[in-house]
């Protein structure tokens, strides 16, 4: 199985009962998606969301096998309602976005658990480190569309996040948790107007 080619950052509604008609979700609706993140300091969840992000997706649930997904993110889009908190985070001890302004997922493979869950495996690229991650979806069509929604932690030390005095995981912990929520359309489908906060 190849998947190539954002972002993964993936939503989907238990499949229907009886036949799967094979369809294929091809474009990813980046104003109905969100991706989120929630780390701690001083054991408190701090939470911060990711305004920017682009990907392409191809995904039929009756050919799971021949499944390709990559998510690119936009690190310097990073949003935790504070100014001071921006301009530490996009320096060159956090995400360093003047050298490496992107993060990228791309799936390896792909495995269906059952009903509507899913596991994807795939690498993450940040700053410049690659690491290999599984993430748990739920895979859910909605009329002409498809929603993935999961979570996932990824260590912020292994991506060289928060480095000198922010090496300290008694002030700001080394686990952080990510959350999506992709919605995805068919070929040739019409997408739905955007609402706000990037959900249908």
């Amino acid at each position: 199985m190849r998947w190539s080619t954002p972002l993964l950052l993936l939503g989907f509604a238990l499949l229907p009962a009886g036949p799967v008609l094979a369809t294929q979700y091809e474009r990813l609706l980046t104003e109905h998606s969100r991706i989120d993140f929630v780390s701690r300091q001083m054991g408190v969840p701090v939470e911060g969301q990711f305004r920017r992000f682009s990907g392409q997706i191809a995904f039929d649930p009756t050919r799971p096998e021949a499944a390709s997904a990559l998510l690119t993110v936009d690190l310097a889009s990073f949003d935790m309602g504070s100014r001071e908190v921006y301009d530490e985070v996009v320096s060159r001890n956090w995400f360093d976005v003047r050298q490496h302004p992107t993060a990228h997922f791309v799936a390896t493979g792909l495995r269906h658990l059952g009903g509507d869950r899913y596991e994807v495996r795939g690498q993450m690229t940040i700053k410049g480190r690659t690491r290999d991650i599984t993430v748990p979806f739920t895979f859910r069509p909605q009329g002409r569309t498809a929603h993935l929604t999961g979570s996932f932690a990824l260590r912020r030390l292994d991506y060289g996040i928060g480095t000198g005095p922010w090496g300290d995981t008694s002030v700001v912990a080394d686990e952080v948790l990510v959350r999506f929520h992709l919605v995805a359309a068919e070929a040739g489908a019409t997408p739905p107007a955007a609402r706000p906060g990037g959900r249908p």
